[in-house]
This record gives structure tokens, C-alpha cells and sequence, in this order.
């Protein structure tokens, strides 16, 4: 039985204030609850230790949104996987349809991350998904092969374990449009299904698949409830006590 992980993506929002406050507000939630599920926040790199320190031994965990491939030297502006782990991160986002789509990041690019972070057994969160024209010009199925084959080039059997792949088909992320619990569960299976072709099967069925695109408390059951769906990657709605919390407890039924 895979183990669902209910993950929170705040995007470049919050300030040290209200983050802080949110962190103490989900620890508070998840306390006392069964730990049948796995949450985890990633906020805005400045406030990553400060969130940290907020979500205490509440049993939450907190991941960075971003790393680069180098361990250091002269890259302005970037962030490596030792900075991550020496504040307390466990997890890292990498390849978001943000980054590939809005920031030009290739396959190519988000491999080399995704291999620096589980060479030093930093936990990656790999996204993947299509764009509108391309799941209405059938090639939802190609997208995301082509994605799963660059992003895992190199990496072992072994090392998906240190993997979780969150599926978010980009025309569903931040417009309310949401993929029904069937076509969600579809392009799960067909991910798991290329895991199989091109691991095993016991990859495949080991491997956690998210699902990310206007997750929200009225839907967040119907859409975990699905057989191939293994926790959800949350946008707008991990921003509240709110709206995150439903969506945890959600993940504690599945």
C-alpha cells in the first residue's frame, strides 16, 4: 500500500509572517491525527528555515521549490542541495510546468537537479504534464513520456525511491479547470504503466504518483479516491488552514 503524501506549493506567496502563521496553523491541525498520510510545505526559499522551525516535531515536512545542479561556486542567484539540507529541507519540487514553461527550463536541465538532489538523498517531488493543445491534440500519452525519459535519464531502479512524481496537466493549474478523477487516474496509470516498461512493475506499483491542478477541499476525496492516485501537490488552496487541512484529512481516508 503506497502511502499518500499531501504536498503544499506556495509559489512565490506568504511573507515571514503569514507563513510562519500558516505552519503553525497546519501543525496544529495534523496534531493528535493519525500519521496514515504525509504532508509536506514548500515555501519561498527566504523563509524556508523559519517554517521550519514553526512546523516543529509536528511530524510535517519541508521542501524547497527549487536547487540547482552544482554544489558551488560562481551561479548567482542559485540555491545547491547542501544549502537545502543544512536548513532541515527533505524534499524539493523540480521540473514544475512554472519552471519549464514560464522560467524555460528543459528536460535536460531539470535531470541534472533531480540527480544532484537524490545523489545526496534529498527527496524530489518530479512533476510532469501537458499543456491544453497538446491533451486536445491526443498527445498527452507522448508528453509525458518525453518528460518521464529526460527528467529520470540515469537515474537507477534503486534511486526512485527517493522520487515522488506529482502529474499536473498545466491548463488545470491556477484557472479552477480541474482533470476529472478519470482523467487524472488515466495519466496516472499510463505513468505507472511506463514505469513498468522501462523499470519493473515493482517500481511502478512502489511509486507515489501526486496529482497537482486546483486541488481543492470539494473535490480533494473524489480525486484521491482514484486507484493510481497517491496524494495531491496543492497550489492556491495549501495557502490556508482552511483549505489545506480538508485536503489533508482527505488524503488521511484515502
Amino acid at each position: 500500500m503506497r502511502r499518500p503524501m499531501i504536498a503544499g506549493n506556495w509559489k512565490m506567496n506568504t511573507d515571514l509572517a503569514s507563513g510562519t502563521e500558516l505552519a503553525k496553523g497546519l501543525a496544529s491541525h495534523v496534531a493528535g491525527k493519525d500519521s496514515s498520510v504525509d504532508v509536506l510545505v514548500c515555501p519561498p526559499f527566504p523563509y524556508l528555515q523559519a517554517i521550519k522551525e514553526a512546523v516543529g516535531d509536528s511530524g510535517i515536512s519541508v521542501g524547497a521549490q527549487n536547487c540547482y545542479f552544482e554544489e558551488s561556486g560562481a551561479f548567482t542567484g542559485e540555491v545547491s542541495v547542501d544549502m537545502l539540507q543544512d536548513i532541515g529541507c527533505d524534499w524539493v519540487i523540480l521540473g514544475h510546468s512554472e519552471r519549464r514553461h514560464v522560467l524555460g527550463e528543459c528536460d535536460g536541465t531539470i535531470n541534472k537537479k533531480t540527480k544532484a538532489a537524490i545523489a545526496k538523498n534529498l527527496g524530489v517531488v518530479l512533476c510532469v504534464g501537458e499543456l491544453l493543445e497538446e491533451r486536445e491534440s491526443d498527445k498527452t500519452g507522448e508528453v509525458l513520456d518525453t518528460q518521464m525519459k529526460g527528467g529520470l535519464a540515469d537515474v537507477s531502479e534503486a534511486d526512485l525511491s527517493k522520487i515522488i512524481i506529482a502529474y499536473e496537466p498545466v491548463w488545470a493549474i491556477g484557472t479552477g479547470k480541474t482533470a476529472s478523477p478519470e482523467q487524472a487516474d488515466q495519466a496516472h496509470a499510463h505513468l505507472r504503466n511506463w514505469l513498468s516498461s522501462n523499470y519493473s512493475q515493482a517500481a511502478a506499483e512502489a511509486m507515489r504518483i501526486l496529482y497537482g491542478g486546483s486541488v481543492k477541499p470539494s473535490n480533494a476525496e473524489e480525486l484521491l479516491g482514484q486507484p493510481n492516485v497517491d496524494g495531491a501537490l496543492v497550489g492556491g488552496a495549501s495557502l490556508t488552514v482552511d483549505n489545506f487541512g480538508p485536503i489533508i484529512d482527505a488524503g488521511r481516508s484515502k
